[in-house]
């Protein structure tokens, strides 16, 4: 989506506020014990009292308002039964529609206290995706992004899971173009003033691929260790971005 007036962008901030704070107090309310479908259950309760509906039901009929990804899973997590335990990794994604605009973010954190490991991972997966979205400038290759996010998992000595991406959004929860965390040769596209995308880094201790569990939905860390990911939908000016939701 290539945002064309103020109406648009007013609408989009609605969805990405709402969004945020969906997100905000499911990781608020994060602690062992809990289960990701009470967790999930925040959401579903926001999502009506706002008016909004959750994206993943919406487009993909995903069994789940949102995706919580609890261990070695990565992404795309069914909220299940099973209570948390301390010092698992936790990845809680959100993204939904109202009046026809669609947000979309996501967080990781520690259920729990976490270790000197899992808070440099954590913090090298953030500064990632700023850095990543703050090289997202219009007129600039998408290839800036990836460049940008490597940067940041080098320094760390963190690996990228290539096949999950950033990707436009807006108009629908998944639009090209498509924005990778890796620096692709030959990519030549270049990035549009208003243009709607989200920049989302998955920065891993052992990984570089991903397996899909038998429920046709979680993605698995192929070699197992920690993962981390992070997640804003903006737009893409000609200097810094303006975040969604931020």
């Amino acid at each position: 989506m290539i945002i064309e007036n103020d109406d648009q962008l007013e609408k989009l901030f609605v969805i990405g506020h709402l969004c945020r704070d969906i997100l905000h107090r499911m990781l608020d309310a994060v602690r062992p014990g809990i289960t990701p479908l009470e967790l999930d259950a925040i959401a579903a309760k926001m999502f009506e009292e706002a008016g909004g509906v959750s994206a993943p039901i919406l487009a993909y009929d995903f069994p789940g308002q949102t995706c919580i990804s609890v261990g070695t899973a990565v992404a795309h997590g069914i909220p299940d039964e099973r209570p948390l335990v301390e010092g698992e990794m936790i990845n809680i994604d959100v993204s939904g529609m109202k009046d026809g605009y669609f947000g979309d973010l996501g967080a990781s954190r520690v259920v729990g206290q976490a270790s000197e490991e899992q808070a440099k991972l954590l913090a090298a997966t953030k500064e990632a995706q700023f850095k990543g979205m703050m090289a997202a400038k219009a007129g600039q290759p998408i290839n800036a992004v990836g460049k940008a996010v490597e940067k940041v998992a080098s320094k760390g000595g963190y690996k990228i899971i290539e096949g999950l991406t950033g990707h436009g959004v807006g108009g629908f929860i998944h639009e090209e173009p498509t924005i990778p965390n890796v620096y692709k040769r030959g990519l030549r596209k270049k990035l549009q003033k208003g243009q709607v995308i989200t920049v989302e880094p998955f920065l891993t201790t052992h990984s570089r691929d991903y397996v899909e569990d038998l429920d046709g939905w979680t993605l698995h860390l192929d070699k197992g260790g920690l993962g981390a990911q992070f997640e804003h939908t903006f737009v893409v000016t000609d200097g810094a971005p303006i975040i969604i939701t931020k």
